[in-house]
């Protein structure tokens, strides 16, 4: 969208918008919703953690209402979900209600890749923008860290003996850098004799998808993230028997890297809506929400919390659905789906370079994305509403078929404008949030139980949130369900690695496609997050970056402004 507004109505640029924005102290913000001083640990004027003291004092008032922020599948149209769920907590402020926002933190890697940041854009953005796109308050080095030094200590437990008959060919912990860095996919580490370490093979993925960023999102507190940093399986011994980081007795020190990243991070928008910002899983290879910490903690601060899941409805909404919410014990109120005129017609067959003109017919095609996205939903038993994210160039007959096909539909949908009013732009998509609260019983069901076996639960999945008609497993992908179940772990829910962009695991068949299989590769125990990963079709836990990386347009002034950063 920010390239649209910037072409047609000579908008400034998103940094450009933030820079000129005038921020509270962020102990300002905090009072807002019932924080003092002493309740936070400042990282500057502006951004501030939250101390433990503040966390277990919380504990014990009531909790305030979610409402899940999802979309349809992305297309380089662009959805804005991000900004939607920013405009919706300013609009939710306007209109009288106590609300707050809670969302992930950006990944270095596609920030300086090809999608950008996930602070919001035009006037419904978290500030400090340019902190919060970069390195914010160290959360995702800490992970990094961690991730390293368990690394760190599985080669220097091989080269001390290997006490625990550890076999190198199934190390199955990799290395992570918060970067997209295809080069170190797959590496040799320990050549050059016996005192540079135990030569073999590794990799690296990239910091979003280790396993410690899953496990911190996912953790309740200090005493829950060392249990689950504990249960990690790094490797196998020589009877092919799994080994944990417990085993190496490494938890307490990986804990105490990771003391100051659990804690949330609290900041405003434009608008001074307070925020929560933590944590920052890929939604296409791990489960895509931002912690369970800061979206409980917001509960407690604030009557409605905004959140987001990452891409689709069927990657990041079936998650915190099946994931989240059983493992933080929370249930959303509403979901509000992200759709534009411009994505939902590349899923009816237009190219991008035609999407400026009308073209009725290929966005009725493409309704057909929307309505599978609406379906799964409703499947959950929790309401939908319709946010239709405006661009510039959508026209009124345009608009009027969108408005009348949700009409027809039965869907509450709302013309939403955030992106150049903030909050104003946001106030109809919030009051039919509110009415469709209010209307609605609360009928959340996960799809699937926990006692399903695991290919079941991936069946399951596939055939009612992908609507496809079947799975078929690999043969090493069989194997493993053989093995998972003698190691006790197929009781665990499922989280399925797919592309963004399908709702099959092939990224090219757009819209909603039928009669097509999902494959299966291989699985990834993360029993340390609590889920099994299915990884399908060529999702890569380490992506690349493109021919023109967004990095080539960015610099910082003579000043200390960063500059090209969106």
């Amino acid at each position: 969208m920010r390239g649209i507004f910037l072409e047609k109505t000579k908008h400034k640029s998103d940094i450009e918008i933030a820079q000129e924005s005038k921020m509270l102290p962020i102990a300002e913000i905090a009072a807002k919703i019932g924080l003092s001083g002493d309740d936070l640990e400042m990282y500057g004027k502006y951004k501030a953690k939250l101390s433990t003291e503040a966390l277990n004092k919380l504990k014990t008032k009531e909790d305030g209402k979610i409402i899940l922020v999802t979309a349809i599948n992305p297309t380089p149209a662009g959805e804005g979900k991000s900004t939607v769920t920013v405009g919706l907590g300013d609009a939710f402020n306007r209109i009288g209600k106590k609300a707050m926002i809670a969302m992930r933190e950006p990944s270095l890697g596609p920030t300086m890749g090809i999608k950008g940041g996930a602070a919001g854009g035009g006037y419904a953005q978290v500030l400090p923008m340019e902190d919060i796109n970069l390195h914010f308050t160290g959360d995702l080095h800490a992970i990094t860290t961690a991730n390293n030094a368990l690394a760190a200590l599985i080669d220097n437990h091989l080269q001390q003996g290997n006490e625990l008959r550890i076999d190198q060919r199934r190390i199955v912990w990799k290395r992570a850098v918060d970067l997209n860095d295809r080069a170190l996919r797959k590496v040799i580490i320990g050549l050059g004799g016996p005192v540079q370490g135990v030569p073999r093979e590794d990799g690296f993925d990239i910091t979003v998808a280790s396993e410690i960023m899953a496990v911190l999102c996912l953790a309740t507190d200090m005493a829950d993230l060392k249990r689950r940093l504990s249960r990690m399986v790094v490797a196998y011994n020589d009877k092919k028997e799994p080994v944990t980081a417990g085993d190496l007795g490494v938890e307490g020190a990986l804990a105490l890297l990771l003391k100051d990243a659990i804690r949330p991070n609290l900041v405003q928008t434009i608008e001074h809506t307070p925020a929560m910002v933590h944590g920052g899983p890929f939604a296409n290879i791990a489960h895509g929400c931002n912690s369970v910490i800061a979206t409980t903690t917001a509960m407690k601060l604030a009557d409605y919390v905004i959140t987001e899941a990452g891409f689709g409805a069927d990657l990041g909404a079936e998650k915190f659905l099946h994931i989240k919410s059983r493992s933080a014990g929370i249930r959303p109120e509403a979901v509000v789906i992200v759709a534009t005129i411009r994505a939902l017609k590349m899923h009816g067959g237009v190219p991008k370079a035609e999407l400026g003109k009308e073209n009725v017919a290929a966005l009725t095609l493409g309704f057909s994305n929307l309505k599978k996205h609406i379906d799964t939903i409703k499947e959950f038993g929790l309401p939908p509403v319709i946010a239709i994210n405006r661009f510039v160039t959508d026209t009124e007959e345009e608009v009027k078929a969108l408005l009348e096909w949700c009409a027809k539909e039965n869907v509450p949908a709302a013309l939403t404008e955030v992106w150049e009013k903030g909050g104003e732009g946001g106030i109809d998509l919030a009051q039919k949030v509110l009415k469709a609260i209010e209307a609605s019983e609360n009928n959340f069901q996960p799809l699937y139980d926990l006692s399903d076996p695991i290919d079941e639960k991936v069946r399951t999945i596939v055939q009612k949130v992908y609507g496809g008609d079947n799975v078929e497993f690999s043969s090493k992908a069989k194997k493993q369900l053989e093995e998972f179940e003698k190691l006790g772990w197929s009781n665990l829910p499922v989280c399925m690695a797919k592309t963004q962009y399908s709702l099959s695991d092939n990224p090219a068949l757009v819209g909603r496609p039928s009669g097509f299989t999902i494959t299966v590769r291989e699985f990834k125990p993360s029993i340390g997050a609590g889920f099994i990963v299915a990884l399908t079709g060529e999702v890569m836990t380490m992506p690349g970056l493109p021919k023109k990386p967004a990095a080539l347009n960015m610099d910082v002034d003579d000043k200390g402004n960063a500059v090209g950063l969106f």
